[in-house]
């Protein structure tokens, strides 16, 4: 059984997803982009619609998501203030903040596709107890 805090939490995210890959189309390299908040979004629709939905989409996602965030945060951590993230957000700033960003939208996606099977998991112990 999901709860409606849960249906609440994916239908948010699956739109924060979509949202993104709306927001892609100026990026120089977009299909990339697009391609990871796409499956994240899908791995929320697939949440939403399913309740015996595999664990697959959003364990591969997230950690695509993670290995690709930990590869680019070398890049930027202490060069990089918070506060320059949500400075300006067009993409003529300066790469390192948008290197940052990046990272951050995909620390996201791992977070959430983590969530999304942690919550499975624990639904799957929960039915198979009740079962015996």
């Amino acid at each position: 059984m999901k709860t409606k805090i849960w249906k609440g939490l994916n239908l948010m995210m699956l739109l924060v997803f979509v949202f993104s890959v709306v927001v892609q189309y100026n990026d120089p390299d977009p299909w990339m982009w697009m391609a990871i908040y796409a499956l994240a979004a899908l791995a929320c629709l697939q949440e939403l619609l399913w309740n015996d939905n595999p664990l697959l989409v959003p364990a591969v996602v997230g950690a695509i998501a993670l290995v690709w965030a930990i590869s680019l945060l070398p890049g930027v951590i202490g060069k990089v203030r918070i506060s320059e993230l949500f400075a300006q957000f067009e993409m003529k700033g300066d790469l390192m903040v948008e290197v940052a960003r990046e990272a951050g939208g995909l620390l996201i996606v791992a977070v959430w596709m983590q969530a999304i099977v942690i919550r499975r998991i624990l639904q799957q112990r929960q039915e198979a107890s009740k079962a015996v």
